[in-house]
């Protein structure tokens, strides 16, 4: 709606994830490094985990989009199932047929075991990629474990990557799920941006939309969205869009403190205070 107002192709903003716009910060660069390791020396499980909205799902999709054509995947995204529903949906995902009657546990498993073993002499590989994981049952969980049994003499023949919020963590680390978490060899923990890249992870979005155009930010906008955002790059792109819109309507190009505030108190600032400490939120209250 705004975008042609500020000399830019598209919306930089959008709350989706999209591929093109992850910004490499030094730890996503890391991130998806070990991914990509872990898959290639066929490590078995990998870990990411981090709050909402801190790149992890935008990781996940340019790491699919990196993978050439020797790696067969099975994306798994509604984890509120059963842990036979989850089999089912696995072997949906990989194209394995299941005919046989009844359909059981050992069904699936058989049949998974099957495809990969094809796979496996084709010399290709094969990555499970369930996200949302931390929504997972202790039986889901524990049914995950056992896909890890399927291998052949010297390799694991599924990658499976885990990616949750920081929940998954906690749940791991119960007595019951041990034997998962020890297998866990690549594990990375997202965190919120600096106010550094904060402010890099704006420039790049503007970059990647064609800009940044007539668009001019000052510091202090700048220090302001990253204090009311904490670094988190969903709630960025939610105040940054909202900001560009109101200067949009005055029909001004330039982003100040004032439209940043006027902004954030549209949104509602308790979208931007579920984590920050009682020193921000006066910080907040005295600045708005």
């Amino acid at each position: 709606m705004y975008a042609a107002h500020f000399g830019l192709k598209e919306n930089p903003f959008n709350l989706s994830p999209e591929p093109g716009y992850l910004y490499r910060s030094e730890q996503h660069r890391d991130a998806l490094n070990y991914l990509i390791y872990g898959i290639a020396e066929k490590k078995g499980f990998m870990l990411i985990s981090g709050d909402i909205g801190t790149g992890k799902t935008t990781i996940c999709r340019v790491l699919l989009a990196a993978l050439d054509g020797l790696v067969e995947t099975a994306l798994v995204f509604n984890t509120a199932v059963s842990d036979m529903e989850l089999l089912e949906t696995i072997c949906r995902e990989f194209g394995v047929p299941v005919t046989d009657e009844p359909r059981t546990k050992k069904t699936y498993v058989d049949a998974l075991n099957g495809f990969l073993l094809v796979n496996f002499t084709e010399g290709r590989n094969a990555l499970l990629l369930i996200d949302e994981a931390q929504n997972l049952s202790h039986g889901a969980l524990e049914q995950i474990r056992m896909l890890s049994n399927l291998e052949t003499e010297h390799e694991k023949l599924l990658q499976i990557i885990l990616v949750g919020q920081p929940e998954i963590k906690s749940t791991l680390s119960l007595p019951i799920l041990r034997q998962l978490n020890e297998r866990i060899t690549v594990r990375y923990n997202l965190r919120p941006l600096s106010s550094g890249d904060s402010e890099g992870y704006i420039r790049h979005r503007l970059r990647v939309a064609g800009g940044p155009g007539k668009t001019k930010i000052t510091p202090g906008a700048f220090r302001l969205i990253y204090y009311y955002t904490e670094g988190i790059p969903r709630r960025i792109n939610a105040l940054c869009d909202r900001a560009m819109l109101i200067a949009y309507t005055k029909n001004k190009t330039k982003i100040d403190r004032r439209i940043v505030r006027r902004a954030a108190g549209d949104i509602g600032t308790d979208y931007f205070q579920k984590t920050v400490s009682p020193a921000r939120k006066l910080w907040l209250r005295l600045s708005a």
